[in-house]
């Protein structure tokens, strides 16, 4: 009597990073037609929100049934024991997308979680090209690329706040090393208002805003430059850079 052959093993997914748009325009605008043909081929998603994530496919693969993606939601309220469970398409073989609500994945986002446990279980991660308003800001900034840090979100407490102002510039005048910083977009202005009264008005600071949107706008001046002007910077997505 023959054998049986052996069944092939089962080839595990891949979780693919998936950039999105920083605002409001046409996704192949911004990114490679690279990102559609992963879109069309991925049917589960791990995002932020639901709707957004949607919406965004949608953009970008209009001929994509909606029914058929299924969607994880991970954010700020997602009980971190759950996540591993979250890649169980792969270990049956399907690829998972990995998007992040503006940016790519992982960067300054929740995501980084997903990737840390797919690591653990042997998944292969694809990073994909697209848009990082991190990255876009220190490329255009013109102060030291060769030894940046990104720091966050500062302090909400006004004191500790302005303390890390003085801080980063400490070190920036100290190391050489730029300092990377962003903010809630509604407090943005209050921001700058407090850069300019606490740091030393010689140091340079970059405001990107609006990165990869028609309101675009890069510009590094002095600290004493920026205090003499005016600058609405109210809801819109800011990366702010200091070189003392």
């Amino acid at each position: 009597m023959e054998s049986a052959k052996p069944r092939p093993s089962l080839v595990a997914g891949k979780v693919y990073l998936i950039p999105t748009t920083l605002g409001d325009n046409a996704p192949l605008e911004v990114m490679p037609i690279s990102i559609k043909r992963t879109i069309e081929n991925i049917d589960h998603y791990i995002v932020e929100n639901e709707k957004t994530a949607r919406r965004f496919i949608k953009k970008v693969s209009p001929s994509k049934p909606q029914p058929e993606i299924h969607i994880e939601t991970l954010n700020k309220y997602t009980d971190p024991s759950i996540i591993p469970s979250y890649l169980d398409p792969c270990i049956h073989g399907d690829d998972i997308g990995l998007l992040s609500e503006a940016g790519c994945p992982g960067i300054a986002d929740p995501g980084a979680e997903v990737v840390r446990v797919a690591h653990e279980k042997r998944i292969q991660v694809v990073p994909l090209v697209g848009p990082s308003s991190i990255l876009m800001a220190m490329m255009s900034s013109g102060m030291n690329g060769q030894n940046f840090a990104f720091n966050g979100y500062l302090p909400i407490e006004l004191s500790e706040r302005k303390a890390m102002m003085k801080r980063l510039e400490r070190i920036s005048r100290e190391t050489g090393q730029s300092q990377i910083f962003m903010e809630t977009p509604y407090r943005n202005d209050k921001i700058l208002k407090e850069l300019t009264k606490t740091l030393q008005k010689e140091t340079r600071l970059c405001i990107a805003t609006d990165i990869t949107l028609p309101t675009e706008s890069i510009q590094t001046k002095i600290v004493h430059e920026w205090d003499e002007m005016e600058l609405d910077l109210n809801k819109r997505p800011t990366i702010f850079i200091i070189q003392a």
